[in-house]
């Protein structure tokens, strides 16, 4: 049997950590796509204020099997 599989690029934000970043962007982008396999990180980054990080961001490559 074949089976057919989608990317999708979102960015996710978190003032925790990057593991809560992907997380919650894997976490929500299940909940609108069906047959999520697997998640690539694309980008990382920080935000900073006056010298001290204050969120994570990444960038993710969401993939999922198509019906």
């Amino acid at each position: 049997m074949s089976s057919v599989a989608r990317v999708t690029t979102i960015t996710v934000r978190s003032e925790q950590s990057f593991e809560d970043a992907v997380a919650v962007g894997i976490e929500r982008a299940a909940q609108t796509l069906r047959h999520v396999s697997g998640a690539w990180v694309k980008e990382q980054k920080v935000e900073v204020t006056e010298g001290k990080i204050t969120a994570w961001s990444v960038t993710l490559e969401i993939s999922f099997v198509l019906e």
